[in-house]
């Protein structure tokens, strides 16, 4: 970092004389001599900053950004003001990191608690923990917060991303619950399987609307089917489409989950992301991890402190929920600042144009063949035929230089998952739906 300056020898030796220690090496005597290496790691030379750029610059080159990008799936390409970036990568929020020494970071805990605010404002919900690692830990965290002494099953709607369901088992098996799989009917929950399989073990219902192939959900009847069984009901969800659709509090939801990548994240390759969490106050002290409140001082002026902060944090680890012993500031910021310049409208605006461009294009494909699966409500994601070899079709697109969408394996397999944000413009839109005409002959 700019700002940082090696101690000098002279100031090593201070130190070390104030502690009693002759040498660095006294520092380690604890260690056991036989645990200590005593041979050089084998390791190559260094080399010098314009050698390394070089290195580093061959490397990236291997990535390939796509002018145009079609494919969702759980991580998404959206516009981010040049504010955003701008801010997080000012020195003193570059290194940004949990707070052990809360209420000093006064900085850091603010805009934790302004990111906290944005998330209950999307979701509905009456409270915000400081955010974890990803969507799929997310929603695995609230599976076991739904736990209870006699309540131990999970259900999870085959519709949601299955990365998500795949990590949720893993937790699952770790806490010792059982998931159980909800079939999907015609690219949603089947509400019929759910009423027969809810009853009094079971601990929560997962959802996500819009689910994993685009379409929105029957949250209501779904959410009164859980409910009426003793149940609660973890509703994950795209931040972004919340701007424009019903929340997970409107639906009475007991937990709100997502990924928050969508705000203000670029899409990195896969990270890093955001786990966003809500709840309502029923739920909050199950809620893991950390939430910071605001209060005043005795001058009456503004502060930041961390209201609440998890068990498994500080004592009774062994009887903690989650294993969360930290939280990804920097990211939090970022869609923290994401929100802040975009404002309630833009942020509406965006999902707006992502509805309609993804609409314009559903009708561009129907007239070539590519047909949608199902003709219910969609948000920015839906699912259409394949008239030809998938793979030969994203070849064809690959090459100039389009990313299409994604090709669904299983009992969709020969079907296309695609997906439009505000970042589609027509032309581009127009310029691939006349090269699938190619593809069809494929």
């Amino acid at each position: 970092m700019g700002s940082f300056v090696s101690v000098t020898p002279e100031e090593e030796r201070e130190m070390l004389r104030k502690i009693g220690a002759d040498r660095l090496s006294d520092l380690f005597s604890g260690i056991p001599e036989e645990l200590k290496l005593r041979k050089e790691l084998s390791l190559p030379d260094g080399v010098s900053e314009m050698e390394a750029e070089k290195i580093v610059r061959k490397m990236a080159g291997k990535n390939h950004v796509f002018q145009s990008v079609f494919r969702g799936a759980g991580a998404y390409r959206h516009y981010i003001p040049a504010i955003v970036n701008e801010v997080i990568s000012k020195e003193s929020f570059l290194t940004a990191y949990t707070p052990y020494q809360a209420e000093i970071s006064q900085g850091i805990l603010q805009s934790i608690f302004e990111y906290q605010t944005y998330i209950c404002e999307l979701t509905g919900m009456d409270v915000s923990n400081a955010c974890v690692y990803d969507g799929a830990e997310a929603a695995a965290e609230a599976a076991a917060m739904c736990r209870e002494k006699n309540r131990n099953v999970m259900l999870v709607s085959e519709t949601a991303n299955p990365f998500v369901i795949s990590v949720i088992r893993t937790y699952c098996f770790g806490n010792g619950m059982e998931v159980r799989l909800i079939p999907e009917k015609n690219y949603r929950t089947d509400t019929e399987a759910l009423k027969s399989m809810v009853n009094g073990e079971t601990a929560g219902v997962y959802l996500q609307n819009p689910d994993y192939y685009g379409s929105l959900e029957d949250v209501s009847a779904i959410g009164k089917i859980t409910h009426d069984a003793g149940a609660k009901l973890i509703l994950g969800v795209n931040p972004i489409a919340s701007a424009v659709l019903k929340t997970a509090g409107e639906y009475k939801a007991d937990i709100a989950t997502g990924e928050g990548q969508p705000l203000g994240m670029p899409l990195s390759f896969g990270g890093p992301y955001l786990g966003f969490m809500a709840a309502s106050k029923e739920n909050m002290r199950k809620l893991p991890g950390r939430i910071v409140g605001e209060t005043h001082d005795a001058n009456g002026k503004t502060g930041y402190v961390l209201t609440l902060q998890a068990r498994e944090q500080h004592i009774r680890r062994e009887k903690a929920g989650s294993n969360i012993c930290s939280n990804e500031a920097l990211c939090a910021l970022c869609a923290g600042v994401y929100c802040s310049a975009m404002g309630p409208e833009g942020i509406r605006k965006a999902a707006r144009s992502s509805v309609s461009k993804a609409h314009y294009l559903s009708d561009k494909l129907s007239e070539i063949g590519f047909e949608r699966t199902d003709q219910g409500d969609f948000f920015h994601e839906f699912v259409t035929k394949c008239p030809s070899d998938a793979e030969n079709v994203m070849k064809l697109l690959s090459d100039h230089d389009i990313l299409g969408g994604l090709p669904l394996s299983g009992k969709h397999r020969g079907e296309i998952l695609w997906c439009c944000t505000e970042m589609n413009g027509r032309a581009e839109m127009d310029e691939m739906t006349e090269l699938l005409k190619e593809a069809k002959k494929c």
